[in-house]
């Protein structure tokens, strides 16, 4: 996809540290004292994921209520804009259009697995399904059970063991579930395609966000309205970055989710996202989230000082 994809990916990298403290300056007198704090895991969040929220939280001081809270709008801002994000995978010809974006090469990639699909389609089997599902599900188990050794060897290297701060086990998991499928792919068994291989795995893609849905909890929604509209305030300033940078380099608008979905969602959410263009897709997303956990905390970091800095808050303690 040449360098427009890590383009974008920093682009929305660079639209959370800059939205954050833009954020907080514009809603510090209605936020409590120490939102920079919750709002500095936020941003761990946003940059990588889980791991990173809790590491620039402890990071910054925040208290544990301060991080339960900070959950409601994690969730609900970044979901509504996944939302959007998938109605634009639905229209994304059109959009592409209007912005005059040069989609050639996503363009040859569909065409070319189009053919594909054509070439191997045929009427699936029982045996076919299995061998299916077995791939899915032992290739899964194979990734969870490897990651968490993984960890477990990194940690008793003391010279390499920070590495687990930022290539945590879940991030190894995708890493390597990844490299399963990619290998996969130089085999027999990309003519699975033929019988709806991407098909059942966008089916288990949009269960993944019915899951993700499901775990969120808004009975403290009254508590933080002032902390999910400063959200939703850098959110917009994430996305109007993107936007503009993408309108410049005639990036396609597959790019901009993509790049936007991998900071803000993650290596779970991103490549629902990139699947929700073509199946064939979703690669790109899982590991641009996983640069994301690489970017996470650091540029976190970097958030974090510029958040306690728009506060007026002194030190980390």
């Amino acid at each position: 996809l040449g360098p427009k994809a890590l383009i974008m990916f920093l682009t929305g990298t660079a639209g959370v540290v800059i939205g954050g403290p833009v954020a907080m300056l514009i809603m510090r007198p209605w936020l409590p004292d120490d939102a920079w704090q919750g709002m500095a895991a936020l941003s761990g969040s946003w940059i990588g994921g889980g791991a990173n929220y809790v590491a620039i939280g402890q990071i910054a001081g925040a208290s544990d209520e301060m991080i339960r809270l900070m959950v409601i709008p994690d969730v609900m801002v970044a979901n509504i804009w996944m939302g959007v994000l998938l109605w634009a995978s639905g229209r994304h010809e059109a959009i592409d259009r209007r912005l005059r974006a040069d989609a050639s090469a996503i363009r040859d990639l569909e065409r070319r697995l189009g053919e594909f699909q054509a070439q191997t389609a045929r009427t699936a089997t029982l045996a076919d399904w299995l061998i299916l599902l077995a791939l899915a599900f032992g290739a899964s188990w194979v990734s969870y059970a490897a990651s968490n050794h993984i960890e477990v060897l990194i940690d008793g290297i003391p010279s390499i063991r920070r590495l687990n701060e930022f290539l945590p086990s879940v991030a190894w998991k995708f890493i390597l579930v990844t490299t399963l499928g990619v290998g996969l792919s130089f085999t027999r068994a990309r003519r699975l395609e033929g019988v709806g291989a991407s098909k059942i795995g966008s089916v288990m893609l949009y269960l993944l966000i019915a899951c993700i849905g499901a775990g969120a909890s808004f009975h403290n929604l009254g508590q933080v309205k002032f902390l999910l509209i400063a959200a939703g305030i850098w959110i917009v300033i994430h996305i109007i970055l993107l936007v503009g940078v993408g309108v410049l380099i005639r990036a396609p608008v597959f790019l901009i989710a993509v790049g936007s979905q991998a900071n803000i969602g993650g290596a779970a959410s991103a490549p629902i996202v990139a699947a929700a263009f073509h199946p064939s897709l979703a690669p790109v997303g899982v590991l641009l989230a996983i640069f994301g956990y690489v970017l996470g905390t650091y540029m976190g970091y970097v958030c974090m000082l510029l958040l306690r800095a728009a506060s007026g808050a002194g030190a980390v303690t």
